[in-house]
């Protein structure tokens, strides 16, 4: 376990416990076409009205990404555009903005697997955090340099979802990226040392469905704690050589959904509505309470959300581990849900997956419209975190910005 200081001087740097994302991915799908869900889904074209949605919820931090694809036009040359214009907006419109470098996705010419892929990653996060602070100052400023290295390096490396398009290679892919992640953090702290780090990885449960056998029992073990090789390459505990230190492991955000548990021998998931729950599904609870008894940092959901019919059953089951965690006074910085605004799928554009607060129907005008029953259960998610703030100010001060609404 790392030392439980939290980082700097005790300060939350997050606006609103209440957080939003905003599908960001730029990848090449499974069938080597590249995708845009910034564009696809509006969020280019309602900027301004979507963060004036957010800050009616009140929800004043978000999660958005730089599109790599689209910045990087030449070998180390950046188009900043797209980026000055979301800092202007959000600026203007009182929301923080968490960056991601790497949502997913690389320009044309690079894969994990490229000689020079960690080089030119590291240029642009140093080539972005001196462009954002030629913008904004002073402030926190919350990156984290590539999202969910591990599913990035399983949809790659093993089942050809993305660039490279391998199989069998999800280790040397992760190996890849991990080596680019820490670089490109060197670099962004040559510029600002102060810069914050949110490591967002998915949060999942793995078990076997033949608990009497001790090997089965083994194997998904094993497969349970490889979702925590990033966290131990960042610190230094695990491949010392790529330079990792246990303070670039800062905040970390767990991405967790519905399907974020399954038996090891089938890849059947645990079903999380049951009533009484299922024997071997965990509460989300007890998954974060082991990352931080693990690990000692503080942590934020940083992704969640459900698709159709059972978003707004959801949102309260979240609402009710979030309570559950502070009250037990572990440190829980906020939650994000994602998508706010509705997106299509990867691999087909013409399914949208209606998990948002607000749907698009029209995807012609991409029109946003508010599913009344997620909107409701937001309201309530707001009301009862504000009833245990004051377990939140035992950890941090009032005046580093914590704000639940």
């Amino acid at each position: 376990m790392l030392i439980n200081d939290f980082s700097g001087p005790h300060q939350n740097p997050f606006k609103s416990f209440l957080m939003g994302g905003f599908e960001c991915a730029d990848h090449l799908n499974a069938f080597g076409n590249r995708v845009d869900l910034f564009h696809a889904s509006g969020h280019d074209r309602y900027l301004e009205e979507d963060f004036d949605q957010l800050n009616g919820l009140g929800i004043q931090t978000v999660r958005e990404g730089i599109r790599w694809s689209h910045v990087e036009t030449q070998h180390y040359q950046y188009d900043w555009s797209v980026v000055e214009q979301i800092v202007e907006v959000s600026q203007r419109k009182n929301i923080q903005v968490i960056w991601d470098i790497c949502h997913f996705g690389f320009p044309d010419d690079l894969t994990p697997l490229h000689p020079m892929f960690a080089r030119r990653f590291s240029h642009l996060c140093r080539a972005f955090v001196t462009k954002y602070r030629s913008l904004v100052p002073h402030g926190p400023l919350i990156v984290t340099p590539i999202n969910e290295v591990s599913f990035l390096s399983w949809l790659g490396g093993d089942v050809r979802g993305t660039s490279p398009y391998c199989v069998g290679q999800g280790w040397e892919v992760k190996y890849s990226l991990m080596k680019a992640y820490i670089e490109g953090i060197e670099m962004m702290k040559e510029v600002d040392p102060s810069i914050r780090i949110l490591v967002t990885e998915p949060l999942i449960s793995i078990v076997t469905s033949n608990p009497a056998n001790i090997l089965s029992l083994a194997e998904a073990q094993k497969k349970h704690l490889e979702q925590f090789q990033v966290h131990d390459i960042l610190t230094g505990a695990m491949c010392p050589e790529l330079r990792g230190k246990p303070e670039y492991l800062d905040i970390i955000g767990v991405n967790y959904y519905y399907n974020n548990q399954w038996f090891n021998e089938t890849h059947e998931f645990l079903p999380w509505a049951e009533e009484p729950a299922h024997p071997y599904y965990r509460t989300l609870h007890s998954l974060i309470q082991s990352v931080f008894k693990r690990y000692g940092r503080p942590v934020i959901i940083s992704e969640t959300s459900h698709p159709k019919e059972d978003r707004a059953k959801w949102i309260h089951s979240i609402t009710k581990e979030c309570i559950s965690l502070l009250e037990a006074e572990i440190p829980l910085l906020g939650c994000c849900i994602y998508p706010v605004v509705d997106r299509p799928d990867w691999d087909d554009l013409d399914e949208w997956h209606h998990s948002g607060l607000y749907d698009i129907f029209n995807t012609n005008s991409l029109e946003r419209v508010p599913n009344i029953d997620s909107i409701i259960a937001i309201s309530k998610f707001m009301k009862h975190i504000k009833a245990v703030q004051s377990i939140t100010d035992k950890f941090y001060d009032r005046n580093s910005g914590l704000n639940v609404g």
